[in-house]
């Protein structure tokens, strides 16, 4: 068979049992399973991808996925959160805009530790756009920073999709991570830039009113207190991995250990947290596993089939330069993100996507951050990003779609314009994994 109808006839098994309704991962088991069939030999074939696909499972490379995820759970569920974001909100005084900034640099942080989008957008949005509306704040500076700092959290260590997409791309999941700290600070500063120009062009955007103020000694010990203990897991985290002292697992599990200290040591560890942030995490560990299986079972049926030789052949084939084949693969993930959630994305492309950046000669550390940018894009991208619609869930009534979507537009074209960056400066994203060599 020629290796564009193996391509057609293994992604056409996906989208019809995806058609159907069946959940993305046991879409690829089956259509893994018909493929294999098909294949490699019928009953052998399919044995063979099984012994694969578990060992697949078994790598070590896998255990930062939970830890991660029970660290997340921990924070948020335990409170340490809203300490945390609580604190930077009497920092910040009477500046113009203040509580779009408090949304950018607590969100920052809230997203950093808890590496959920999801979670941090539905926790901002449901906490501050009914304050932020009450204080007269128009809908684009209330929820258009909500929406971009909510999808910091799949950039900035520790992500637990970086994980997931360094292990689908068997990209080093240590190189991965630091390299998304640079980039995701930029995108940081972009949003506060975007504030302060949409706070200067438009001063009623944000109105000023009087707050209580907090004394120089106040001040300190809210820094000392609720901020710094809360920032140090991440920078221990990131320093372990850059130094060479810890694996990113065991930088994960040193990370879930120090939430669990610092609720105990602020007394809001209780029994129920505990327990449900135990079953978040387990929860989302499970479907991130059967993702592993599908998707290192289906690279395989590629390659065995000649489709992914093929395609590679057939792509780097065209006199064009790699820099379109780039943008090209971009523009793909963001039409793929109108219409599907990012896990099922990265399903479908990294098994293509990322031997077709090899052969274009891309540093593969690199192109995961640009392909992690494309997912935080779609989160938020009109009219069917994920984030838009938990945006639309926590929103006070009366919200409409078409103003979420104004909203979101300014931060999007923040990420373009970081993505532009990475392109022209790809060392943005390579210098920091440089130093774990």
């Amino acid at each position: 068979m020629e290796w564009y109808f193996a391509l057609a006839f293994l992604l056409s098994l996906i989208l019809i049992f995806m058609a159907i309704g069946t959940p993305i991962a046991l879409a690829f088991l089956a259509a893994n399973v018909i493929g294999a069939w098909h294949f490699m030999g019928g009953q052998t074939g399919i044995l063979q991808m099984l012994n694969n696909g578990f060992g697949a499972l078994s790598s070590f490379n896998l255990v930062p996925i939970p830890l991660f995820l029970l660290m997340g759970e921990l924070f948020f569920r335990t409170g340490l959160g809203m300490k945390m974001f609580n604190a930077v909100d009497q920092l910040m005084g009477k500046l113009p805009g203040r509580l779009s900034y408090v949304t950018v640099v607590g969100g920052t942080a809230f997203s950093t530790l808890s590496g959920s989008s999801m979670g941090s957008t539905a926790l901002m949005g449901s906490l501050l756009v009914p304050e932020m509306e009450r204080r007269g704040y128009k809908k684009k500076m209330a929820i258009g920073p909500i929406l971009g700092t909510g999808g910091l959290a799949i950039i900035i260590p520790p992500s637990a999709l970086a994980v997931l997409l360094a292990t689908l791309a068997k990209v080093d999941i240590g190189a991965l991570l630091i390299a998304g700290i640079l980039p995701g600070l930029t995108l940081a500063g972009f949003y506060i830039a975007t504030i302060f120009i949409q706070t200067k062009l438009d001063p009623e955007a944000a109105p000023a009113y009087e707050l209580e103020p907090v004394s120089l000694k106040a001040k300190l010990r809210l820094i000392i207190t609720d901020i710094l203990p809360m920032l140090s897991v991440m920078v221990i985290i990131v320093a372990l991995m850059l130094i060479g002292f810890a694996t990113p697992s065991e930088a994960a599990a040193f990370g879930a250990l120090g939430v669990i200290i610092l609720a105990f040591i602020f007394r809001c560890m209780t029994w129920e947290a505990f327990k449900l942030s135990v079953t978040g995490a387990l929860k989302v560990t499970l479907m991130a596993y059967l993702i592993v299986f599908g998707s290192a079972t289906f690279s395989q049926l590629l390659g065995f089939s000649g489709a992914s030789g093929g395609l590679i052949g057939w792509a780097t084939g065209f006199d064009l330069s790699p820099i379109l084949m780039l943008l090209a693969m971009f523009a793909v993930l963001l039409v793929l993100g109108t219409f599907m959630e990012q896990i099922s994305i990265m399903m479908l492309t990294v098994p293509i996507f990322f031997p077709l950046a090899q052969a274009l000669g891309f540093d593969l550390v690199w192109f995961g951050i640009i392909v992690l940018l494309a997912l935080e894009i779609s989160f938020s991208t009109p009219p069917l990003g994920l984030l838009l619609f938990v945006m639309k869930g926590v929103a006070p009534p009366g919200t409409t779609m078409s103003e979420i979507y104004s909203a979101a537009i300014p931060y999007i074209l923040c990420s373009m314009l970081l993505v532009a960056l990475l392109i022209v400066f790809p060392s943005l994203a390579t210098w920091l994994p440089s130093m774990l060599q």
